[in-house]
């Protein structure tokens, strides 16, 4: 059986048993988009002008790294986008990063004024913690079918998220697979810090690569971006995430620009993984 990532996006949503990581592989294979842009504004105005011109270019929407720094936001926020999730047929990603023991992130997932799990079909956690985040984590999301991401390497110049700290989260990503169903990642996972009695057969983890963009190669923050061609074909990854390659400081936007870079990039990103597929 050749590697899953060689595999069609559909191929691989009939084997998986997670209904997010399913619905996410089906709606990439019916759009024909690997496209996930990562909504990054301040004002609801933005964040929905944003929205409703990639929408139907995209498979997931990665809900402003974390939709607390939305300044206006309120209770309609999250039925507007629930909406627009039906109307384009995306997954929402909350970029949550979760970084605390099982207990608190319980809360955090499922209480407060976000109540994250009731609308997030996605979302992520970093691996610090240990296997308690995941469990706290699961004992919320799984009665609601959500799936998580962990975060196992970064874009941004220096990240820690390498060596040893990459093996655990691959780790700890194998000893639940009914609920983590990827990676933020760089490259492919499949087999990371396996041992000789681990079972990794059938093991087909997504892996969501931030940092990609087709006209710059980083910016003065320390993000390094890469193209989708180097992303998806050559490293493997399964779903290019862009921000402001497509919409820019993302204030003011102009929509037709928008949705012609969302339009860009979706091409882009499906072109490589036809490539990828092809090759076998």
């Amino acid at each position: 059986m050749s590697s899953p990532h060689l595999q069609t996006y559909n191929e691989r949503a009939k084997k998986h048993a997670n209904k997010a990581a399913k619905a996410l592989l089906e709606i990439m294979e019916e759009k024909q988009s690997n496209l996930s842009v990562s909504v990054d504004v301040t004002k609801s105005k933005d964040f929905f002008d944003i929205i409703e011109a990639v929408g139907p270019h995209v498979c997931l929407i990665k809900a402003s790294t974390h939709i607390d720094v939305l300044e206006d936001f309120d209770a309609t926020v999250i039925d507007r986008l629930r909406e627009l999730s039906e109307k384009f047929k995306f997954l929402i990603f909350e970029d949550r990063k979760f970084a605390d023991i099982g207990s608190t992130v319980v809360l955090q997932y499922s209480k407060g004024i976000y109540k994250i799990a009731d609308w997030a079909h996605i979302t992520n956690a970093h691996a610090v913690p240990g296997p308690s985040i995941i469990t706290g984590l699961a004992s919320v999301g799984i009665p609601k079918d959500r799936g998580l991401i962990l975060l196992a390497e970064m874009s941004s110049k220096g990240a820690l998220t390498t060596g040893s700290y990459t093996e655990d989260a691959v780790r700890m990503a194998r000893a639940r697979r009914d609920f983590v169903i990827g990676f933020i990642a760089q490259h492919r996972m499949e087999g990371i810090g396996a041992s000789d009695i681990d079972n990794i057969a059938g093991e087909d983890f997504l892996v969501l690569a931030p940092g990609v963009g087709l006209d710059a190669t980083g910016d003065a923050m320390g993000q390094q971006y890469r193209t989708p061609e180097q992303v998806v074909f050559e490293s493997g990854c399964d779903v290019i995430i862009v921000g402001r390659g497509i919409y820019g400081k993302g204030e003011n936007v102009d929509t037709r620009e928008v949705l012609e870079q969302a339009k860009r990039y979706q091409t882009a990103g499906w072109e490589a993984y036809k490539k990828r597929v092809q090759r076998t």
